[in-house]
């Protein structure tokens, strides 16, 4: 299955990015508006360092950008890898409900015969 061309190792990525909660907040709070590292960094009960790693984190995930403004790094969200991640969980959940589908047709293929001639 391709999905807006993601290789396996981008989407290990993605979502092992994404598998903690505070990088999972991190992608929200830059979301709603560009911040950087230190303002991100006040938000949580954590070193500015350990912050620093997580956007590190999320950076090679392409799921965020950074961009130096005079001395702060100010943290961008990336929709595009949001997007791309998105299309691949839909692209899952078809699989799913075409399967469901399918056994949804086999089980009304196999009803005894009794059933089958039988008035609601």
């Amino acid at each position: 299955m391709v999905v807006s061309n993601l290789s396996a190792h981008e989407i290990d990525r993605i979502f092992q990015a994404m598998a903690d909660a505070t990088r999972r907040d991190i992608i929200t709070q830059v979301m709603v508006r560009e911040q950087s590292v230190s303002a991100l960094a006040a938000r949580y009960a954590m070193s500015f360092a350990a912050v620093q790693k997580h956007v590190a984190v999320l950076e090679r995930a392409a799921l965020v950008g950074k961009e130096r403004r005079g001395r702060e790094q100010i943290v961008q969200a990336n929709p595009e890898t949001l997007r791309r991640a998105a299309q691949l969980l839909d692209a899952y959940e078809q699989i799913w409900h075409d399967r469901a589908e399918r056994m949804v047709g086999i089980l009304a293929e196999n009803k005894p015969i009794s059933e089958k001639g039988q008035k609601s």
